[in-house]
């Protein structure tokens, strides 16, 4: 079998990994914190639980470039990994059952374990990956397989909410039966993922640098000051992140199918917009569709002081999944178009190092501020999404600017690209033959 038959096989593994680990996704992601609160968690401990599990992957990742060169494999760093990261999903399940005495702080170790190691795979993934798909498809690639993945997400989710709703009377019974799944759903994962095809995986000493070198290029560097803005901003979107949960759950007093229905609009959102971010960034760069996004971005913790009525909330979380679907798929495929594939592990774990570094800043900080602000219209939550939408302004205004794009693009205005993408009239400001090509992709 040739190497190109070998990369279609490939992904083909890759998206079967996808599709199950998306599956555990959406039975986990947005239902620790509703279990924590079932655990009688305190606001402080659920940004704990936000902070502590960020701040430990972050810092493993320092390790986990090291970890493959050691291995001199790629894919053998995401067999372990993953692996690890299915089985702690044992003990989270188990905690009501075991660990009666302080649940919520077993609760925190082990979410903590669950994401390390499952941190540990991401820089060695991200890698093969890019190898996988040359740099002028990614954006249509991979919005693409965002989207189908993001089905999977988004009726799991539902699923649990599901589940959740009927076990309302003896909720703990409920998170079992849905963390159970989800760890079935890893396991079947791991297994496609350790079918995959790696190409030779050479190490290169020259492409090594430290993580004090990478700091250290900070003023010079286009991907540092790219890092820099991207974990900046994740220190402000993290201030306030953990406690949307929390407010809805305990303050808003949603019943479990409310609150599913208000949290997986965001993926239905995606969904929608991520493959159309995708081709048109193709075109007109990452870097522009990251700065357009992150305007709504700054502005979404905004519009919950307004109004709290559910199906209100339901247009912001379409918002949000919009600009979220652009930002998170452009941010990743431009770490890919501004780092060498010999550098790129590397790089990814850096930046995840820095990201992961900062919200756990944002989420410890959040977790103190929401006890110590001002009421706004009855809730101190409501005067943190005030401070955190003001302070994501200031970082974009601050920093956006000063990263460049690192391949040639065609040019359009924000306000064009944001009428494109919602199909309000054809892409202008690029030649006649990309806006039928983007007609036809549409």
């Amino acid at each position: 079998m040739n190497k190109q038959n070998k990369i279609r096989k490939s992904l083909r593994f890759s998206f079967l990994d996808g599709a199950f680990a998306s599956c555990m996704t959406g039975l986990t992601a947005e239902y620790f914190t509703p279990y924590a609160l079932a655990l009688q968690a305190t606001t402080s401990q659920i940004g704990l639980l936000t902070a502590a599990p960020n701040l430990a992957s972050s810092l493993v990742q320092l390790k986990a470039a090291d970890i493959t060169d050691k291995l001199k494999s790629r894919k053998k760093t995401m067999n372990i990994f993953v692996l690890l990261h299915a089985l702690m999903l044992l003990p989270v399940v188990l905690i009501p059952f075991i660990f009666k005495l302080q649940p919520i702080y077993f609760l925190i170790l082990f979410i903590t374990l669950f994401t390390c190691f499952n941190a540990f795979s991401i820089p060695a993934w991200s890698s093969l990956m890019s190898d996988h798909i040359p740099n002028t498809r990614r954006g249509r690639y991979f919005g693409w397989r965002s989207k189908a993945l993001s089905i999977i997400t988004i009726l799991s989710s539902f699923l649990a909410g599901l589940i959740l709703q009927v076990f309302k009377q003896d909720i703990l019974k409920g998170f079992l039966l849905i963390f159970s799944l989800a760890f079935v759903a890893r396991i079947i994962s791991w297994y496609f993922l350790s079918r995959m095809y790696e190409p030779v995986f050479k190490i290169k000493k020259e492409a090594y640098f430290s993580f004090l070198d990478f700091v250290k290029r900070i003023r010079k560097s286009n991907f540092a000051k790219f890092v820099v803005f991207v974990a900046s901003l994740n220190f402000c979107v993290y201030l306030a992140s953990p406690f949307f949960s929390v407010f809805m759950l305990r303050d808003l007093k949603f019943n479990y199918l409310t609150y599913t229905i208000v949290v997986i609009v965001v993926t239905a959102a995606q969904i929608l917009t991520i493959d159309r971010w995708g081709r048109h960034a193709d075109r007109v760069g990452n870097l522009k569709v990251i700065r357009l996004t992150s305007l709504f971005i700054a502005s979404l913790p905004l519009w919950w002081i307004f109004c709290r009525h559910p199906v209100y909330l339901v247009f912001i979380q379409l918002l949000g999944g919009f600009a979220w679907a652009g930002f998170n798929l452009c941010a990743t495929n431009f770490i890919y178009d501004a780092v060498t594939p010999e550098k790129r592990t590397r790089c990814v774990a850096y930046f995840n190092v820095s990201t992961g570094v900062a919200i756990f800043v944002g989420a410890s900080s959040g977790g103190f501020l929401v006890n110590v602000l001002p009421e706004l219209f009855g809730y101190r939550i409501l005067s943190l999404f005030l401070l955190a939408g003001i302070l994501r302004f200031l970082v974009i205004f601050l920093f956006s600017g000063k990263i460049r794009e690192v391949r040639s693009i065609e040019h359009i205005s924000s306000r064009d690209l944001f009428y494109s993408i919602i199909g309000l009239r054809p892409m202008l400001g690029v030649s006649g033959e990309a806006r039928q090509s983007l007609r036809r992709e549409a």
